[in-house]
């Protein structure tokens, strides 16, 4: 019996490495394209939430403040005055007045603290085109180009971007960025290219006004976790339009994360993609991690041929990592970095695992109950995580 349980876990695992295989292609196929052009340059609003200070956040503003585009601006979006991310703001609306705007959040409309702001910056927001853009992500000078070119098509309803990691330090922010990278991004990608399947980025999504408000503006993913997911499910069952993926991927800035963050980050993303999904889907999401199942194969008989399985696959999907790495970021990663591909594989696991049994998330203090769809149940902070805060040790949580 466990002979049996053995092979069917590292066939499981080798169709798993086939299906990486073909998502590295569909990525190297997707990047190899060049960005759309556009034939006009309307004006464009940025909306950027903001939630304390995210690592090189100045930085990652900065990068704001010379993009290749004639008529746009940045609306920085806080909770209130006492949020740490405000000064900073102040200095950027000082600085390049008429480019950043700081805006206040007005009233509290939903649970997703992020909608709320979004609410908020939408109707602050001046320009025909929204775009929404984490505050740890940088882009590209044409950044803005590429999105109205790709919004001049009108079957096209929202536009989002596959993500690249940069500037880890520690372990954390380096699991994360091999995750994005040689997971996140080519799932993304292959699931429109392979499977016709649009799956949104909520770091970077952008629509025309007109379209948003048809869809009922932000309001309409108020009460629920990823809104990227339900705004994403909308554009084409309400508007008939569809998803484009950007060709140029937005770079993800972490730098001192743990390795907890990213266990916290992805259990997170477990939940949901679990509420979305299904369970039976979030089940076979394991093939995709032919290293987790060739570990439970390995556990369940340990011999010579299983440890020798176990081994080729780990080889396997760290050469395909390192692929996706060099196709999405110059460099690519170091060897160091790519030995730890298997570790991070098996600690994700563990976030995966936590998808299956778990229905709440930690979300920036708050313990919140995910519904089917991602729809939250409120819940009161955590008294420790208020006190921190108060006493401004608290860092913005994981996104």
């Amino acid at each position: 019996m466990a002979h049996v349980l053995a092979l069917t876990l590292l066939s499981a695992a080798a169709t798993g490495t086939v299906l990486l295989l073909l998502q590295l292609l569909a990525l190297r196929w997707h990047l190899r394209g060049a960005p759309a052009v556009p034939t006009s340059r309307p004006g464009i609003s940025i909306l950027k939430p903001l939630c304390g200070v995210d690592d090189e956040l100045e930085l990652n503003l900065a990068c704001f403040a010379a993009l290749d585009w004639p008529e746009y601006e940045v609306l920085l979006g806080v909770r209130g005055p006492d949020d740490a991310a405000c000064p900073l703001a102040r200095r950027f609306e000082a600085r390049f007045p008429g480019r950043f705007r700081l805006v206040f959040q007005r009233g509290e409309p939903g649970l997703n603290p992020k909608v709320n702001q979004l609410i908020t910056l939408a109707r602050a927001a001046r320009h025909p085109l929204l775009v929404v853009s984490d505050s740890n992500i940088r882009v590209e000078p044409g950044y803005l180009s590429e999105i109205a070119a790709l919004l001049e098509d009108p079957s096209v309803g929202l536009v989002t971007h596959a993500i690249v990691g940069v500037g880890e330090r520690r372990l954390g922010s380096l699991f994360d960025h091999l995750h994005l990278a040689g997971s996140v991004s080519p799932g993304i990608v292959a699931a429109q290219a392979l499977a016709g399947q649009d799956i949104v980025v909520g770091k970077s999504m952008a629509f025309r006004s007109r379209d948003l408000a048809a869809l009922g503006g932000f309001e309409v993913a108020r009460d629920v976790l990823a809104e990227d997911f339900v705004l994403g499910r909308m554009v084409s069952r309400v508007l008939g339009k569809r998803v484009a993926l950007a060709r140029r991927p937005i770079q993800n800035v972490s730098v001192s994360r743990g390795v907890g963050d990213f266990l916290a980050r992805y259990g997170r993303w477990s939940v949901l993609h679990r509420t979305t999904t299904g369970r039976l889907v979030h089940l076979a999401q394991a093939a995709l991690n032919p290293v987790l199942l060739g570990a439970a194969a390995l556990a369940v008989e340990p011999g010579a041929s299983t440890w020798l399985a176990f081994g080729g696959l780990c080889a396997a999907k760290t050469a395909i990592d390192g692929a996706c790495g060099r196709a999405l970021r110059p460099g690519g990663f170091g060897l160091r970095s790519l030995c730890l591909v298997p570790v991070k594989d098996l600690v994700h696991g563990l976030a995966w695992a936590r998808g299956l049994v778990r229905s709440s998330v930690d979300w920036r203090g708050t313990r919140i109950r995910v519904r089917a769809g991602t729809r939250i149940e409120a819940a009161e902070p955590r008294r420790e995580r208020i006190e921190a805060a108060a006493a401004g040790t608290v860092r913005p949580a994981a996104s």
